[in-house]
């Protein structure tokens, strides 16, 4: 659609996403033409509260993206996720998602059965991690340490890194925090890990999938964990080849350049 500038539709976003009881959290421009909205709504952080490791989810992830002059308005299916991840298909958030800002169509994960979808079901493949397959960045004195360590090294812009918002989950020792990688180990040199380096390759559909951004890092009680980079690219981008001009081979350093910049933020 084209209602208007990119700041305009962003700013209407924002408002609409309100007006249906989501807290806006952070805003990131990860690249030029596209911004990423994160919000936090109860609903979705006591359904994250309650599963295993299901701060993972604790953000609703909302982006406009222009593609050949018209901006795209997408939002990451919360029904998708939530079942990934072991939250439930969310259905008052995506009827809240549909009436802040409507549903045109679903892309990007065609032929997955949702049986085959949530945490220990989802693989890319064979040899591929699971949600359940948690990368863990650091561990601390106590859970205090953790958030303030985590803090300090994203104000500090460690490891190429910026922070775009945290979620703290309702009675619980666990601070989620967005995490973006614009500078990573310097774009164009190392891993491809910069957040445009890895969107070049993978994100090249007619719809945009921008709302993978930005990715999590979670301080649960006395550690800070990750999800794998391979788990979470591939159920993301589950139509993604293996090989080609847009598939993982060419993205083969990127895991590792992600868990490098992570690391970096968590203090290791």
């Amino acid at each position: 659609k084209d209602p208007g500038s990119m700041a305009n539709v962003v700013e209407y976003a924002k408002a609409q996403l309100t007006e249906q009881g989501f807290t806006i959290v952070g805003t990131y421009m990860p690249y030029p033409n596209a911004t990423v909205i994160a919000a936090s709504h109860p609903e979705l952080s006591a359904a994250a509260a309650k599963a295993e490791n299901g701060g993972f989810g604790a953000a609703q992830r909302v982006a406009i993206t222009e593609v050949d002059g018209k901006l795209q308005v997408s939002y990451m299916n919360p029904a998708y996720l939530g079942t990934a991840y072991g939250l439930g298909k969310l259905e008052t958030i995506s009827a809240k998602l549909e009436a802040a800002l409507g549903r045109e169509q679903e892309f990007g994960a065609k032929g997955i059965k949702e049986e085959k979808l949530g945490p220990g079901e989802y693989h890319y493949k064979m040899l591929m991690p699971y949600f359940d397959d948690i990368d863990v960045l650091n561990t601390y004195a106590d859970y205090e340490t953790g958030i303030k360590t985590v803090e300090a090294n994203l104000a500090a812009g460690k490891g190429g890194t910026v922070k775009v918002y945290r979620i703290d989950l309702p009675g619980k020792e666990v601070s989620v925090f967005g995490v973006g990688i614009p500078q990573g180990d310097g774009p164009d040199a190392g891993d491809k890990d910069t957040d445009k380096e890895i969107m070049d390759i993978i994100d090249f559909q007619e719809i945009r999938s921008t709302a993978y951004l930005p990715y999590e890092l979670m301080v649960q009680g006395n550690k800070a964990i990750a999800l794998r980079g391979r788990y979470r690219i591939a159920v993301h981008f589950p139509d993604t080849s293996m090989a080609g001009e847009h598939g993982f081979t060419k993205i083969m350093s990127s895991p590792g350049g992600i868990k490098n910049a992570l690391e970096a933020v968590a203090g290791k």
